[in-house]
């Protein structure tokens, strides 16, 4: 079969199939997969685990099992070996997805695939069961083209059930289970395109570094209309702590962080990041770098909560203390340790007033670069090319997937490569989440080539 014979081949099984993958994805979506207990039953995440174990040894996966990782998630691995001589594929995803948010902020059940101006909206259907999906639908086009012959590589399928929570259940899983999990290319399906039509590696990863900041000036809070002036206010302090992590451009400013680097990949164009990250009419972007510098090649940090009175049920009082959640991010070349220390040290030596200050650690993780040869990429760029018409680009992501850096570690001749279905518009941890279904429907077309193409 000729290359061309084998694209339309399979483009026209993938295309036949994407009435079935709509089926897998609503009922995909219907589980309540988050990993806390505090907010959805256990039983939710099990029930999701168990599906996508049956649904890939429907398609000829065996040694099919939900392995138990050190933080009570449950990892679905599911195997097929390589024919001799055949190198070996993991396809990792994630079933478990971020909680609702805000229910009321949704246009649709969140738990309820639901079709709106051609896109699939419900929780989870981009990040990550929309790349659950895809997967299931590579295997089954190319199975289908193979009348039922063997899968022309080894298949190492990876279900992570506890992504979002971050809770690193197999992160610690796999340094225990390495012969298990070995691959000669990883396929990391917790990624998109730049835009819907554009086929995209995903080329590096931010870490981070998150602490919890508090800042205290009173022994309790005091009057202010009786002490207000010279008591130290240290909500005050907090604002004005916070204040010194940017500058008047916009720049992160931790001291002892360089925050001048430039990417050199695809730009990451003004007006579509504006439209994408819905930034007000007349409101300025932050820094001095290009839109990719500043999203993916610099340190970014954001204060993610502060704990302070609220507005209403607030009274006259000078506030005794404060506190913030800082999250920054690192490119790579900035190692964690040293950007912990910076920040920390920032922290405590600009603090106004004298006011004591206090950094709490809450987790830390590396940035991730892939690498870009090999006849792993190789295969993917042709099986991009093929699908979607066009050669593929390069993004980074502002985005941490620790999961990265243990692979690396764990298996360093491995070529790793970072795809999937999710792009800008699905809205991913936010009320709306959707996915493009030409996405699923290109993204599958793409895998099914790659595999059928990779070690020939």
């Amino acid at each position: 079969m000729t290359d061309d014979s084998r694209t339309a081949a399979l483009r026209a099984q993938v295309r036949a199939l994407m009435p079935r993958a709509k089926a897998d994805l609503t009922e995909l979506v219907s589980y309540r997969s988050v990993h806390d207990p505090r907010q959805f039953p256990p039983e939710e995440c099990r029930r999701a685990a168990q599906w996508v174990a049956d649904a890939f040894a429907a398609e000829g996966l065996t040694d099919v099992g939900l392995h138990e990782t050190p933080d009570g998630s449950a990892a679905v691995v599911a195997r097929h070996p390589a024919p001799p001589g055949a190198p070996t594929v993991m396809l990792y995803c994630h079933y478990d997805v971020q909680p609702p948010l805000d229910d009321a902020a949704w246009h649709s059940p969140v738990w309820q695939l639901t079709e709106r101006d051609g896109r699939w909206y419900g929780r989870g259907a981009a990040d990550c069961k929309g790349n659950i999906v895809m997967h299931l639908t590579a295997l089954r086009a190319l199975r289908e083209m193979l009348g039922g012959k063997d899968y022309p590589v080894g298949i190492t399928l990876v279900a992570e059930g506890s992504e979002e929570q971050g809770t690193g259940g197999l992160e610690e899983f796999v340094p225990g289970n390495v012969e298990l999990l070995r691959a000669d290319a990883l396929v990391i399906a917790d990624c998109g395109n730049f835009a819907v039509g554009v086929p995209t590696f995903t080329q590096t990863l931010r870490g981070t570094v998150n602490v919890l900041v508090s800042v205290e000036t009173l022994a309790g809070p005091m009057h202010s209309g009786m002490f207000g002036g010279p008591a130290p206010d240290a909500l005050a302090a907090m604002i004005h702590l916070l204040a010194t992590l940017r500058d008047e451009k916009g720049n992160t400013t931790v001291a002892g962080l360089a925050n001048d680097q430039v990417w050199d990949g695809a730009q990451y164009p003004i007006e579509q990041f504006r439209a994408d990250a819905g930034v007000l009419d007349g409101v300025d972007l932050l820094g001095d770098g290009t839109v990719s510098d500043m999203v993916w090649a610099r340190s970014a940090l954001t204060v993610l909560g502060i704990d302070a009175p609220k507005v209403v049920g607030s009274s006259a009082a000078v506030q005794a203390s404060a506190r913030a959640r800082l999250n920054l991010r690192i490119p790579p070349g900035v190692d964690p340790a040293q950007a912990l220390e910076a920040l920390t040290a920032h922290l405590e030596s600009h603090a106004p007033w004298h006011a004591r200050v206090s950094v709490e650690t809450e987790a830390t993780g590396s940035p991730f670069r892939s690498g870009t040869g090999g006849p792993a990429r190789a295969a993917m760029e042709a099986a991009f090319a093929a699908s979607y018409g066009r050669a593929a680009t390069t993004q980074g992501q502002g985005g941490s997937i620790p999961l990265c850096n243990v692979f690396a570690d764990t298996y360093p001749d491995a070529e790793i490569m970072l795809i999937g279905v999710e792009e800008p518009t699905c809205l991913i941890h936010a009320p709306n989440e959707s996915v493009d279904p030409t996405e699923i429907e290109h993204m599958a077309l793409t895998e099914a080539l790659f595999l059928a193409s990779y070690g020939i």
